[in-house]
């Protein structure tokens, strides 16, 4: 299961959320998303779980936690989309 955390602080590591959610489960992979000029992290990651249940035990009990002093929301990842929801004419 792929696990979206929001509103993830600055400071966090993908060593720090592997941690985090292994608590739960088998963590395959952390990835927290950077700006691809800046380098700098962009507040949100994506934990991939082993297995449903253990994501959605993770998902349950840390979504609205802290973690440096910064409330995460973590919730299961939607597919991204492979069109852009504008609708309109783009000219």
């Amino acid at each position: 299961m792929n696990v979206f955390v929001g509103n993830l602080s600055h400071q966090a590591t993908e060593k720090e959320l592997h941690t985090l959610f292994a608590e739960y489960g088998e963590v395959l992979s952390v990835k927290i998303i950077s700006d691809n000029f800046t380098r700098r992290p962009k507040g949100f990651a994506f934990v991939e779980m082993k297995d449903r249940a253990a994501g959605e035990k993770a998902v349950e009990k840390l979504n609205n936690t802290r973690v440096h002093m910064q409330v995460m929301v973590v919730n299961e990842a939607r597919p991204k989309n492979s069109q852009s929801s504008y609708s309109g004419n783009r000219y």
